[in-house]
């Protein structure tokens, strides 16, 4: 059954299929907003974007295309209606499929969004009413994230912003050791503690 609930002046629509959206993650949003007003132009990628809230909200006050991807076909379907709902579907793309196939090589983003699973594997049974799709991140809560960061090394433009919501500043200081990070391809500029998990802005000079 189809749920709603506000997200700032948003009204977003998902089922128990599809991560629940959090009030807390609207801080991801308002700092992708901040970082847009700085940032080159162009379009915003949103990935793991779930029902679309987080990439909606950042884009709302703005004038920028934003793209979604997700690999839930359910997710996809929540995210253009709830583009839809908010009356900027015109400039919203959603792209269903896998984080490394839904980007197309020649595609640069000047700001990027990303809330990959960071739950650990053996720690989901701790929230039973999320979809399990939707938090398992592997081992050590990373194996997501890792393709994320992959996608953003890749595709961020020069003087880009992105921000990733994991779980902690430890597993931050873990993916700190891949190569786009250890080799400064891209830059972690800060980190944020939030009500629940951390979020990063990465950067490339």
């Amino acid at each position: 059954m189809t749920e709603h609930l506000a997200f700032g002046p948003l009204t977003i629509a998902f089922d128990e299929r599809v991560l629940r959206p959090r009030e807390w993650t609207a801080a991801q949003s308002a700092w992708a907003a901040d970082l847009m007003t700085s940032a080159p132009d162009g379009p915003v990628l949103e990935l793991c974007s779930g029902a679309g809230h987080i990439g909606l909200l950042a884009v709302l006050l703005s004038s920028r295309p934003l793209v979604c991807v997700d690999a839930s076909s359910v997710a996809c379907d929540y995210a253009r209606a709830n583009a839809a709902a908010a009356g900027i579907a015109a400039r919203v793309e959603v792209r269903e499929g896998r984080l490394e196939e839904a980007v197309r090589d020649d595609e640069r983003f000047p700001v990027v969004i990303a809330d990959p699973p960071w739950v650990p594997r053996d720690e989901t049974v701790q929230f039973p009413e999320d979809p399990l799709t939707a938090i398992d991140g592997g081992d050590d809560g990373l194996d997501v994230a890792r393709a994320v960061l992959a996608v953003i090394d890749r595709h961020l433009a020069p003087g880009g912003s992105a921000v990733l919501q994991l779980g902690t500043t430890a597993q931050v200081d873990v993916l700190k050791a891949e190569p786009c990070l250890a080799t400064g391809r891209l830059t972690v500029v800060e980190v944020r503690e939030e009500e629940r998990g951390v979020l990063a802005r990465l950067d490339r000079a």
